[in-house]
């Protein structure tokens, strides 16, 4: 027998980027286990990338490329179901132009060859491109109109804090390799606070947790902005790194403190305590993403932009405002240039494809993604694809987006992955390295795109295995700097172009060069009615960051209420979830931690069996930086009929 222990790093959407160690026997992998040797790593995988291999040996796996005949997707090979896609999107081109195609990539797989995709599109249209992020829109608008960027300090910077407060953020589920980090940081004195309506694990880390309303954070947030400038608690030379501080604090002042708490739904001391904490610095807000996904997701991180700013928390070692790190900023993408004739808001992606006329998109390519399942309004956009004339979506699982697809084409794993990565969590860079060859009639994107280029007569502009274009992706700005491909093959490397201190000079890359401090209230989040009084939030867990489900959940998906939130109902009762939109079946789980305004289910769930939670949810925008208010939505329980 023989047996390998190959290295590669995790390709999923999240912060971690997990450098993985997997035991290879006989061309199977066996065991996969966090690498000991990665910083961040530290020899320990998440509870859903430790499961990995059920997803990777599954025999639900697509391995052939499949066409849709008679109104079924059929097992066909690759000349035949490419040929078909080259000719439709040829004659959409000729009849109506390439702005009738539309390219819809997610995160369902990171990596930079991902764009070539993207890259394929602009030189063969350019097509209808898509504008926002379902998860981060509204908060990577925030902290670049704030600090003219958006970026964090390094993640080991936290053991120099005094105070770190967790906004919105569950790193258990979130983040986990964030946790010893955290532990360090408590041992050498640092206090931690946990501020979220949904009471969590996290809360074992910290010494205080807060619940307010959901939505109301902007509003807590003005609170202790009030509390800090009442008690000049404010750094004393913030006018030289800030703008607006006075209309930030005419802001803040608008009500007494009493009523920004009573809007938050939470008692005065807890202003008292956080306002404590950022006064008693240096203090870091670690910014969940969470917090943008709401109708004021935008001003609730420049809310938290601002307190870090002007109590002089910005730019010193320990603090900060950290949303996320730049997960690209590494890599060249100068040659990808982005232009489109118009774009699709991917929280609205049903409705304006729906809606798109002069000309009406006929076609759509489905990169790393299953919009049906994680997307807003998750029958409509079932709808809208189903109406298009070519749907080729590129997996290899059959999601709810592939069912509906008219051509599937199968792609590797993460296991089977070539590619380049970065993180959004932390600063080390590195390359995903296959450990085993994928199915004989798998192919990686890249590959796809390629064959596809050759065929429509742009196969020159995507030559290139994937090590040439991991260097040129290198070549600007990490090759200058002596750091090469064979280097990140032997280990993920920190990127050299982020320094320890994000903002270290207090200068900005602001107009000014200061940070512009918010001075208008965002839109107000939505308010709890008698006839739907919970908010509806659909959380990642321990199996599903996504749709991408280890194993999938036995129906019907389970809510989370606390006792008082389903009056006439017993634990584990069978009940139905409904919104304004949509229901779907339930099964009642109490948790008296939780706000009698929430209800949880988990993230992800399946469209064709009834457990996707988008189903109920509207499709709307954040208040800026075309985000989805996906945890706006009001539901209500009642008995199964």
């Amino acid at each position: 027998m023989s047996v390998e222990h190959k290295k590669t790093l995790c390709n999923r959407d999240c912060p971690d980027v997990c450098s993985i160690v997997a035991t290879v026997e006989d061309g199977r992998v066996t065991r996969i286990q966090g690498d000991k040797d990665h910083p961040i790593t530290r020899g320990f995988l998440c509870a859903r990338t430790s499961r990995f291999l059920e997803t990777q040996y599954s025999p639900a796996r697509v391995t052939t490329p499949l066409v849709r005949r008679g109104g079924q997707l059929v097992p066909c090979g690759w000349d035949e179901a490419l040929e078909l896609i080259t000719a439709k999107l040829l004659a959409i081109k000729r009849e109506s132009g390439a702005s009738a195609i539309f390219h819809y990539k997610s995160g369902g797989a990171m990596g930079m060859l991902k764009h070539l995709t993207d890259y394929f599109f602009e030189l063969f249209g350019p097509i209808t491109g898509k504008r926002g992020d379902i998860c981060t829109g509204a908060g990577e608008w925030a902290q670049a109109l704030d600090f003219g960027e958006i970026e964090s300090s390094d993640m080991f910077d936290l053991l120099h804090a005094r105070n770190l407060v967790l906004w919105g953020k569950n790193v258990f589920i979130s983040g986990p390799h964030l946790i010893p980090v955290l532990r360090d940081a408590k041992k050498r004195g640092a206090r931690l606070a946990l501020v979220d309506p949904v009471h969590h694990r996290t809360a074992e880390l910290c010494e205080r947790t807060w619940q307010p309303r959901p939505g109301g954070d902007f509003a807590l947030a003005m609170g202790v902005a009030r509390l800090l400038f009442e008690r000049d608690w404010i750094a004393a030379d913030a006018r030289t790194w800030c703008d607006h501080v006075d209309d930030f604090r005419r802001l803040a002042e608008s009500q007494s403190v009493g009523a920004w708490c009573r809007e938050a739904d939470l008692p005065e001391t807890a202003v008292e305590d956080l306002a404590e904490r950022l006064h008693a610095g240096p203090t870091t807000i670690l910014v969940g993403w969470g917090m943008g996904r709401r109708l004021n997701g935008g001003g609730i991180v420049r809310a938290l932009d601002a307190l870090g700013a002007i109590t002089g928390n910005i730019g010193v070692r320990g603090g900060g405002v950290s949303f996320e790190a730049k997960r690209r900023g590494a890599f060249d993408f100068s040659f990808i240039r982005g232009t489109a004739p118009r774009w699709i808001n991917e929280p609205q992606l049903g409705q304006e494809i729906l809606a798109a006329t002069s000309p009406p998109v006929r076609a759509i390519w489905i990169t790393a993604a299953n919009p049906v399942a994680m997307l807003p309004d998750s029958s409509t956009v079932a709808r809208a694809l189903a109406s298009r004339e070519l749907v080729v979506v590129v997996d290899s699982m059959l999601t709810d987006t592939a069912e509906l697809a008219h051509v599937v084409l199968p792609t590797t794993t993460l296991l089977e992955d070539d590619d380049l990565l970065g993180s959004y969590g932390h600063h080390y860079i590195g390359v995903s390295k296959p450990v085993v060859a994928p199915p004989p009639s798998v192919r990686s994107d890249l590959e796809i795109i390629q064959d596809l280029a050759a065929r429509v007569g742009l196969g020159e502009a995507l030559a290139g295995d994937a090590r040439a274009w991991k260097r040129r992706f290198l070549a600007g700005k990490l090759t200058p700097r002596g750091i090469t491909l064979e280097q990140l093959e032997q280990a993920p490397i920190r990127n050299p172009l982020v320094g320890e201190l994000v903002h270290e000079d207090r200068k900005f890359r602001t107009a000014s060069g200061r940070v512009n401090l918010v001075t208008e209230r965002p839109p107000s989040p939505a308010v709890p009615t008698r006839e739907y009084p919970m908010f509806l939030l659909s959380l990642s867990t321990d199996k599903s960051q996504a749709s991408q489900w280890a194993r999938p959940p036995e129906a019907p998906c389970e809510v989370t209420v606390h006792p008082d939130a389903a009056p006439g109902l017993v634990d584990g009762a069978l009940a139905r979830l409904e919104s304004a939109i949509g229901s779907m079946s339930v099964r009642v789980r109490f948790d008296r931690a939780q706000r009698t305004d929430v209800a949880l289910v988990p993230k992800g769930g399946h469209l064709r069996a009834g457990m996707c939670a988008n189903a109920l949810v509207r499709a709307r925008l954040s208040d800026d930086g075309a985000g989805a208010a996906l945890y706006d939505e009001l539901v209500r329980i009642v008995p199964a009929t």
